[in-house]
């Protein structure tokens, strides 16, 4: 197989680039580039001059993705993670919500906890590994685990349990490689529920924890 000299390397790399940027207009059928692509194709392409020149093929290709992500503002930067996430848990019972730039992944309790326990289910660790390994590639986003329970039992029994068990999501995120610093863990007892507490469907969805993903403000 032939070798690509450097030079020639980067001028492949530029090319793939922008072929990859390009869509087709549904309304002319001509191609053109994304605006998404083509905010974060300069980053891209500069980076892998960069990877190119110190650490060859491989190098560059890496540079090239992930200053991509970058140069494609924030919005791009949560896209890209917001998509992975989904393709990590597609078969599971989390969901994957996208609000504004903001991810958030909800966990319900049948799934997580066993009753009235915070000790993180088995089933559950599967998940929240394919998640901490998102959550590396992508470190200016900060982290916020929130524990939610139904309204039975006394309000202080809720707020103990959603914080011990916002907590042990935390605890597995950071043995899996987020560092401790992004992560955020707050329990909130039954005071923000998101369905009928006077149901036993309703109680069930209340019962949940969060992991909230933002940018970095700064």
């Amino acid at each position: 197989m032939m070798q690509l000299t450097r030079p020639a390397l980067v001028l492949a790399i530029a090319g793939a680039l922008a072929a990859s940027a390009c869509t087709t207009n549904p309304q002319t059928g001509q191609s053109q580039m994304s605006k998404t692509a083509m905010y974060g194709l300069g980053g891209a392409a500069a980076c892998g001059i960069v990877g190119a020149l110190t650490n060859g093929a491989k190098g560059a290709r890496n540079a090239a993705l992930g200053c991509g992500a970058v140069g494609a503002g924030v919005g791009g930067y949560m896209d890209y993670q917001e998509k992975q996430l989904r393709d990590k848990l597609a078969n599971t019972q989390v969901q994957v919500q996208r609000v504004g730039d903001q991810i958030k992944l909800v966990m319900p309790e049948n799934i997580t906890f066993a009753v009235n326990k915070y000790d993180v289910h088995p089933s559950a660790q599967k998940a929240l590994s394919d998640v901490a390994g998102v959550l590396t590639q992508y470190p200016d986003t900060t982290i916020t685990v929130a524990g939610h329970t139904d309204s039975t039992g006394s309000q202080q029994y809720n707020q103990t349990l959603s914080q011990r068990r916002a907590q042990s999501v935390a605890n597995v995120l950071q043995g899996h490689g987020v560092a401790a610093a992004r992560i955020n863990s707050v329990g909130y007892g039954s005071s923000q529920p998101i369905a009928d507490n006077n149901t036993v469907e309703g109680r069930a969805k209340n019962r949940r924890v969060e992991i909230l993903i933002n940018p970095k403000t700064a």
